[in-house]
């Protein structure tokens, strides 16, 4: 297979075109100027080591030497070479609830910002693991699918929030069932779910789900945040609280029971996450226990870079351009290489 790695710069090609152009019109006005000044003929004997071939030659030779320069800038790749990485890690899928209690300020700044800090320090920290998030309330969605691009997922994690899921709710069965869908087939990695959440289950019977988790081979762990006394839920943009239908204030409280009923069922822990990084290490604590297997990652194609061909072919073109001078060589006269006979 045959690629350029920065095909973009094809595009300075045209300006050789546009140079060949300039340069006919140049030399057109100065032969007009020529014969404007006397007879040609007469010009040209009065002129015996001027050459009007070779400065046309060596403007191809600049032109021919400037296109395969641009050709090696491309960086032409031809070929390929496969190779199998072996690597140690496990597969998580982070389940992060989303839903407007997250933004409860029981804890510091509120608890939807205290568990994506937590989350980003994790990935910071993993190194072979693959990693995919997906994000719950009333209703869930993969975020980002599995990858091992760290970089990508906390990208995509700085964008979570509230307004991402129209339907509020805590929908943490549905949240769980996704994240198993995340994992795809069964592989050789040791896989967890990290379910993030304030516990208040409103939707479906999230144990039954963990339960299927745990014997398809995934771990879920339980991270709770929040305070059981809870805190009312501010609405953003202003200075109130949110408040029910009777016009009192919505305390959200943090349902550590339905927390480890979820963890005990799917074979996990249950942690609380407050202001400090207790949490965290704990859960990397746990994930640190699973077996981590040697895994073949996907074949890699190297491409052969092959710009140096092109690079010695302008050098050399450059090169011969310079021993070509614009007036005729009295001892290269004989060679007639030019076919400048006549004119001497």
């Amino acid at each position: 297979m045959f690629r350029f790695a920065h095909i973009e710069l094809l595009w300075l090609l045209g300006l050789i075109p546009v140079l060949s152009a300039a340069y006919y019109a140049y030399t057109r006005h100065k032969r007009r100027q020529l014969e404007a000044f006397g007879d040609a003929e007469l010009m040209e004997q009065l002129m015996p080591n001027a050459s009007r071939v070779r400065p046309t030659v060596k403007f191809i030779f600049v032109m021919t030497a400037l296109t395969f320069l641009i050709l090696a800038a491309a960086r032409p790749q031809f070929g390929q070479s496969e190779r199998t990485e072996k690597r140690q890690g496990i597969e998580a899928v982070i389940a992060m609830d989303i839903s407007n209690s997250m933004l409860a300020e029981d804890v510091a700044p509120n608890r939807l910002e205290r568990a994506k800090q937590m989350v980003g320090k994790m990935v910071d920290k993993m190194v072979n693991d693959k990693v995919g998030l997906v994000v719950f309330a009333g209703d869930a969605f993969i975020q980002l699918p599995i990858t091992c691009d760290y970089v990508s997922a906390k990208m995509f994690l700085n964008t979570i929030k509230p307004e991402l899921i129209k339907t509020q709710g805590t929908a943490i069965g549905q949240a769980l069932s996704t994240s198993i869908r995340c994992f795809g087939e069964q592989g050789d990695a040791s896989r967890a779910i990290i379910l993030i959440t304030d516990g208040e289950n409103h939707e479906d019977d999230a144990v039954a789900v963990a339960k299927r988790a745990k014997e398809a081979g995934i771990q879920v762990i339980v991270v709770g945040i929040g305070k059981p006394e809870g805190s009312p839920v501010p609405v953003a943009g202003t200075n109130n609280f949110m408040k029910d239908r009777q016009g009192n204030v919505v305390v959200s409280r943090l349902n550590e029971d339905m927390c480890r009923e979820i963890a005990q069922a799917g074979g996990g822990i249950y942690v609380r996450c407050d202001n400090s990084n207790t949490a965290m290490r704990a859960v990397e604590k746990e994930l640190d226990k699973l077996a981590t297997q040697e895994i073949e990652t996907q074949v890699y194609t190297d491409y052969n870079e092959q710009f140096q061909g092109f690079a010695l072919i302008a050098l050399l073109l450059l090169v011969v351009d310079f021993f070509i001078f614009n007036r005729k060589n009295k001892a290269l006269t004989r060679l007639d290489i030019f076919g400048e006979k006549e004119e001497s």
